[in-house]
């Protein structure tokens, strides 16, 4: 049997709002196409599938037309799970219409814990994997608040709810195995584990207060002979563990990610150990950071033009000189070329109005930690008050990012 593991489309993502539907759309056509051509049995989709809990019209469009396109290749299954972006009811509304395309989708966890393992079968009807389908695990759901809990105990109960969540859900698979001669059990999950690499603008948060989500990987339970993770976007082993993996996002979600190379996972359970292959996937849109003195800027945007270049540029200005034509400068640079200009940034001014005590940032620059963080400043809040402040502030922000808005 041989899987394709991916995870963190973010379907719908923009970048400083530019809409990157093309790009979607490219990359699954192409994953539909390596699907075809590798004798893909089964896809796995490790969360995040969108960028939010309501995605346009257009975003669900390509999704459900990528998933009819699979249903009608040999691929003879697809599990998805939710991640964290995603809303879990929105993802479980057509799950019924879904299973008749062999689509299986786990939205949330529920009191049937037997909802998150999938008996995968054969084109005969012989069962040749099981998947543990564990989707995102909100916080409320593996713990119970209990009041002067001390973020040390909070830790504790929540690595012991993610651990006994898996535990007892491989239960339920192992009793399975038994019944179909020991056929692999494949495990599914999003979130962060222990020594995770992130990349700087990735949009990837915590996802819970005090930074549990770093569990390690003795939390899953040995049966797991491959488990495919979500919502790292560098593509990565967990620890040493080749059979545990981030597939990692397949589109650039900023100008951090650019330069990293992204791929897919396919793994073909013919021997021990596994054959794992990573895919590369193409680049469909490139982004450019340029950054220095306007001759620099200048320059490097010449030696694009030389390869007919299409990037969207992110330029930023450290020179010591006042550029107060900047803008206008690079747009001259880039007439007539398809070479589009995102952001421009000048570090230089922004140093200067730093100088008196003021910093200009917009909301591109910050998040509501930054925000925040702050407040505190500026109310001149006392250190040894900040930290209660903060984790409050963490359940809020966690609070709200994990309302489900589609659900009644």
């Amino acid at each position: 049997m041989k899987i394709l593991h991916t995870s963190d489309w973010h379907i719908g993502r923009s970048l400083y709002g530019r809409k990157r539907y093309d790009e979607f759309l490219a990359f699954l056509n192409w994953l539909a196409a390596l699907i075809e051509s590798e004798g893909v049995d089964a896809l796995l989709v490790a969360g995040d599938v969108f960028d939010t809990r309501t995605p346009s019209n257009r975003a669900q469009e390509l999704y459900y037309r990528f998933l009819c396109k699979v249903a009608a290749s040999k691929c003879h299954h697809v599990v998805i799970i939710a991640g964290n972006h995603d809303s879990p009811s929105f993802l479980n509304a057509p799950k019924e219409l879904l299973r008749a395309l062999n689509v299986h989708v786990v939205g949330s966890i529920t009191e049937n814990l037997e909802d998150e393992v999938i008996l995968l079968k054969g084109v005969s009807g012989v069962p040749e994997a099981i998947v543990c389908a564990v989707p995102y695990l909100r916080d409320r759901d593996i713990r119970l608040v209990k009041a002067g809990e001390s973020l040390e105990e909070k830790n504790i109960n929540l690595i012991y709810g993610v651990k006994k969540h898996y535990a007892d859900v491989c239960g339920i698979a192992r009793e399975k195995q038994e019944k179909y001669n020991d056929i692999p059990v494949l495990g599914m999950g999003h979130l962060f584990t222990a020594g995770g690499k992130t990349i700087e603008g990735d949009g990837v948060r915590e996802l819970y207060v005090g930074s549990l989500a770093h569990v390690g990987k003795d939390i899953f339970p040995r049966l797991i002979d491959y488990l495919a993770l979500g919502h790292l976007h560098v593509p990565q082993m967990v620890g040493k563990s080749d059979h545990m993996r981030y597939a990692g996002s397949p589109i650039p979600m900023g100008y951090g990610e650019a330069k990293q190379d992204k791929s897919v996972v396919t793994v073909e359970f013919i021997s021990q150990p596994l054959k794992i292959i990573l895919h590369r996937v193409p680049c469909f849109q490139a982004l450019e950071r340029i950054s220095g003195g306007m001759d620099e800027i200048i320059q490097r945007i010449d030696d694009l033009k030389s390869k007919d270049s299409n990037a969207w540029l992110e330029i930023e200005y450290t020179g010591t000189r006042i550029a107060g034509n900047l803008r206008g400068l690079v747009q001259e640079a880039v007439e007539g070329t398809l070479m589009e200009i995102c952001r421009i940034k000048n570090k230089q001014v922004i140093e200067r109005v730093i100088s008196r005590t003021c910093e200009e940032y917009t909301l591109d620059d910050l998040d509501e930690t930054d925000v925040f963080n702050r407040l505190l400043d500026t109310y001149e809040v006392a250190q040894d008050q900040r930290l209660e402040l903060i984790r409050a502030h963490q359940e809020i922000i966690t609070f709200f990012h994990e309302q489900d808005t589609n659900a009644e």
